[in-house]
């Protein structure tokens, strides 16, 4: 069960894409930790029930927000500061992948390769830019990106996400020199292949079992064995550590 932190109290954590999957695991963790959550979703209804779940109050805000778009996350972080005043911990998690179905690079069409920059890279670096003047102003600002361990594999099949969650790497090591002399951090998650309530139509029992076999740890990752690690990158623990990438996938990638 997660314990709250008396470093995290009053805190504040904006986490895109938290209205499902890893993102919401995410923000329901930092809220258990004592942190002010913000709920961003493109996908408005499923931000406020991950915010309802969390619980009413002066505690969490659901914010309906496209990270891709400049002026919409203008209004969102008009919104967050609106009601919580600052924020302390950017967790830029919204991506595209469970909707991609794999093919081969030559039949990836441009409008979906352009979708996938836009949200997958752009995304994040708009959200960054965007509260930069609040990291930059809290005591121990912090931002952590989630990428993916695809990038280690070079997975074949979705060339587009592989390519964009490599970028995110890049940018993730830019910014954190970007940002070194204000003591804010940024960092990366890297998860394995996850189990969350998204579906995935195209992935069988037998590619389960395959990445399983992969792994040095032999059950199936859920979003649960993400959230300690963005609490700590998010947290007081971690104020020498930036510009790294942490892989966490039960042992598939040895860095």
């Amino acid at each position: 069960m997660t314990e709250m932190s008396p470093t995290a109290a009053g805190r504040v954590a904006v986490v895109t894409g938290a209205g499902q999957g890893i993102g919401a695991a995410v923000a329901r963790d930092l809220a258990a930790r004592g942190y002010r959550v913000a709920v961003l979703d493109r996908n408005g209804a499923g931000a406020k029930e991950v915010a309802r779940s969390i619980g009413d109050g002066a505690g969490v805000l659901a914010v309906e927000a496209d990270v891709a778009d400049a002026e919409s996350m203008a209004a969102a972080r008009a919104a967050v500061i609106d009601t919580f005043g600052g924020v302390d911990v950017l967790v830029n998690n919204a991506a595209i992948f469970s909707t991609l179905t794999m093919r081969p690079f030559e039949e990836i069409g441009l409008d979906e390769w352009d979708r996938v920059m836009a949200v997958n890279v752009r995304g994040p670096f708009l959200c960054a830019r965007a509260f930069s003047p609040d990291l930059r102003a809290s005591a121990r600002g912090r931002i952590v990106n989630l990428t993916s361990g695809a990038v280690f594999m070079g997975r074949p099949g979705y060339l587009h996400y592989v390519a964009s969650k490599s970028a995110l790497i890049g940018l993730t090591r830019s910014l954190a020199r970007e940002f070194g002399d204000s003591g804010v951090t940024v960092n990366a998650i890297a998860p394995g292949s996850t189990e969350t309530e998204v579906p995935r139509d195209t992935v069988t029992p037998a590619d389960v079992a395959r990445i399983v076999a992969g792994q040095a740890i032999k059950r199936r990752q859920t979003a649960a064995d993400l959230v300690g690690t963005v609490a700590f990158l998010a947290g007081a623990e971690s104020d020498f550590v930036t510009g790294q990438t942490l892989v966490v996938d039960g042992g598939m990638v040895f860095q």
